[in-house]
């Protein structure tokens, strides 16, 4: 798929200069770019729920059998 990006100047004369030191198209920097940021994100996601049950006062497991008892 194609997408439709405007970035500045310099930062096309950056990503060239890059492609050209490391011999691949600036396509490819960009995609490896976005694929990098999508992975942190979904990374930090994940992290940051981690631990979220332990601002509740309720026990877990108590929680869970009174949700269950009440289908």
């Amino acid at each position: 798929m194609r997408a439709l990006v405007d970035i500045d100047e310099g930062q096309v004369r950056d990503l060239d200069r890059l492609a050209k030191q490391e011999k691949r198209s600036r396509a490819a920097l960009i995609r490896e770019a976005v694929a990098d940021y999508l992975e942190r994100r979904g990374r930090q996601t994940a992290e940051d729920a981690f631990g979220l049950w332990g601002q509740h006062k309720t026990d877990g497991l108590a929680y869970q059998e009174k949700i269950r008892s009440e289908w």
